[in-house]
């Protein structure tokens, strides 16, 4: 079965920079889009970003364009968001999501980010 087991989260300052992985398995990793997405307490999920199992397209939200960037590694089944100029606004719960933004998809059950002074 698909599984989805994300780390890198932590508590970092304003600024300051984190990387997370996504390392999947169950299915054939290099057929599928991969999307991150977020969830702040109280919030609703948000899309963050998404790449296409070449890695030729690559999707961000607005609000992380610019700081944000989405990679793959198809040969180890992983999936990477390097989160870079981080701000207060972006703590939240990331998980990574198997397949395009919107599909519904299975996901994994997320690392969290703090971004605190």
């Amino acid at each position: 079965q698909v599984q989805l087991v994300e780390s890198g989260g932590g508590l970092v300052q304003p600024g300051g920079s984190l990387r997370l992985s996504c390392a999947a398995s169950g299915f054939l990793f290099n057929y599928y889009y991969m999307t991150w997405v977020r969830q702040a307490p109280g919030q609703g999920p948000e899309w963050v970003s998404s790449i296409s199992p070449s890695t030729r397209t690559t999707k961000y939200a607005d609000s992380v364009k610019g700081r944000f960037t989405i990679s793959r590694d198809n040969a180890k089944n992983t999936l990477y968001l390097q989160m870079n100029s981080l701000k207060p606004e972006d703590t939240a719960l990331y998980y990574c999501v198997k397949g395009d933004a919107g599909e519904g998809g299975p996901r994994g059950q997320g690392t969290q980010v703090t971004v605190s002074s």
